[in-house]
């Protein structure tokens, strides 16, 4: 029985429990589509080829152990993806992305999208490569996916030209190979653990900061017990939220810089010491740095570690808290947890008042408070797409569990909101899903409000209208004056109009008390939906509510 190439490559992915594909249509990947009906491989349509990529991110950032996918045709449909593949590869997110390619008969021919895909995306993949030969599609589908979910996870891109792709073989004659999404287990060193465990040991201010390899490591449970073994200090970035419980004594925010500035032993927990935390400035010159990673080249990143503990997180900690549990180390920092604890209540407590705030246009922080008055005790899953109202929104509202909350991650990308959100709803079906806009960030990926609409998934947004890029323009009122302002104004568009001439629900407040009912009447309507603040626009104010105070 012959088969082509499509039908091969969508079997694999269906070994591979891909459950579905994000693409936008392209006559060069259409036999893939072919293939996916006949797998039982949803296929998910959308209307900018990033969208796809940033959903397929997603999808493996919401299921442990299994791989997104985007499907892209050639040229400029792979362009497109260049964005939600960087985006990727800087959160470490283990995805494969299939691109088209024009046939190989007419190879540097000058065919239609033709170009060097594979170039394009090696900087920003941990595997690129390209199928010459119909058969050995499934091979290279799983030799992609191992790359991708093989120590520091990240993006794999296979280029399939359309000729092998609409090549037909025979199906006996086709192996396909066993494809594993479970990343290997790497063990830790126990000597480098006794070591970390020595350093504890003669430290009396400790800090600790989770982060993307705890996620990747599935080791949210092990970082549990190992902080409640001995009640160390803890923070987390982004892709660490929720990791850690909420309600977790250790578990601190606000007091983030000031812990830094007077710990002794600082210990990265599947973080760099990146941009997110000063490129290690900030931590003082005797501190000690322990550094907890999955892959060896990690390590040392901007500052030299005086320790290091490689392997899956997972397995680091336990050897850790077993560690101190057989030897009997009784580690207790709890004295200084709870110095930082009465520092964190009144630095929370000095921003009470922009919470409560009853301004119109409404206070930034006001809207973050009623998100989380919304969302308390809900399940829900949040995505923050924007730059200003994300950082404020991480400051209020609670991960109260993992994949609860989600954001583009250190590459900072603008647009992830819709995207995320498919992805979110389609694999989270029970669950709400909420996300939290800038009024610049909905511009680049509103229109998949279209996408949700086509396959009735009843994801809500809610926009901050300030009319402003606000994260640049207070910084350049800043630096070069009140009257250098220039490309950050926006209109004060009625965004919520637009979903509502797709044929979704819209809301729109002007007042604080507003937000809540509108909020409960989007939900309610069953469709998506966006809710349109008003907010304060702040240029003059300094840095106030700035990411860059």
């Amino acid at each position: 029985m012959e088969v082509h190439g499509g039908k091969l490559a969508a079997r694999a992915l269906k070994q591979a429990g891909v459950e579905c594909i994000f693409t936008l249509s392209g006559g060069h990947i259409m036999a893939i589509y072919d293939g996916c009906i006949d797998e039982g491989i949803r296929v998910i349509d959308v209307r900018h080829e990033q969208a796809a990529v940033h959903a397929a991110d997603a999808w493996s950032r919401l299921n442990p152990n299994k791989i997104g996918c985007a499907v892209l045709t050639a040229g400029p449909g792979v362009t497109d993806g260049v964005t939600g593949v960087a985006n990727a590869w800087r959160a470490n997110s283990p995805i494969l992305v299939i691109g088209g390619q024009g046939p190989l008969g007419n190879l540097r021919q000058g065919s239609l999208q033709e170009m060097d895909h594979v170039s394009v995306m090696k900087p920003i993949t941990k595997w690129a490569d390209t199928c010459y030969d119909t058969k050995r599609i499934p091979d290279y589908i799983e030799m992609g996916i191992r790359h991708a979910i093989s120590g520091n996870p990240g993006p794999a891109f296979l280029e399939i030209p359309m000729d092998v792709l609409m090549g037909t073989v025979e199906k006996d004659e086709v192996r396909f190979p066993v494809i594993k999404t479970k990343p290997p287990l790497i063990l830790p060193d126990k000597d480098d653990v006794f070591e970390v465990i020595s350093m504890l040991k003669k430290s009396k201010n400790p800090v600790m900061m989770a982060g993307t390899s705890v996620k990747w490591s599935n080791a949210s449970t092990n970082i549990q017990k190992f902080i409640e073994e001995t009640h160390i200090p803890t923070f987390v970035n982004g892709m660490g939220r929720g990791t850690v419980k909420p309600g977790t004594p250790e578990l601190l925010n606000r007091v983030r810089k000031e812990a830094i500035q007077q710990c002794d032993l600082f210990i990265c927990a599947g973080v760099l010491l990146d941009f997110r935390l000063s490129y290690g400035n900030t931590i003082p010159a005797e501190a000690k740095i322990v550094q907890l990673d999955i892959q060896n080249e990690l390590i040392g990143t901007n500052r030299s570690a005086d320790a290091a503990v490689v392997g899956n997180l997972k397995a680091s900690f336990e050897m850790m808290t077993q560690c101190l549990q057989e030897n009997n180390d009784k580690l207790n920092f709890s004295k200084w947890r709870d110095q930082l604890i009465e520092r964190e209540i009144q630095l929370e407590n000095e921003f009470t008042s922009q919470l409560n705030s009853d301004e119109v246009p409404i206070d930034p922080l006001r809207l973050c408070r009623e998100i989380r008055d919304f969302v308390k005790e809900k399940e829900i899953i949040l995505i923050g797409d924007g730059g200003d109202i994300v950082a404020q929104a991480a400051k209020v509202l609670p991960a109260p569990a993992e994949n609860s909350w989600m954001d583009p991650g250190p590459l900072g990308t603008l647009g992830v909101g819709m995207p995320f959100a498919l992805a979110a709803q389609i694999a989270r079906p029970d669950k709400r899903v909420l996300i939290i806009y800038g009024d610049g960030s909905f511009g680049l990926n509103g229109f998949e409000y279209d996408t949700a609409l086509r396959f009735d998934l009843p994801i809500v947004g809610i926009v901050g209208v300030d009319g402003l890029w606000g994260q640049i323009a207070r910084p350049q009122a800043a630096v070069y004056g009140a009257n250098q302002i220039i490309a950050t104004k926006l209109n004060f568009t009625r965004y919520d109009k637009i979903v509502e001439a797709m044929g979704g629900h819209g809301e729109y407040c002007e007042k604080p008390e507003e937000i809540g009912p509108a909020l409960e009447r989007a939900f309610a309507s069953g469709k998506a939906a966006l809710v349109n603040v008003v907010m304060r626009q702040d240029i003059d104010t300094g840095m106030k509510g700035s990411t860059y105070a």
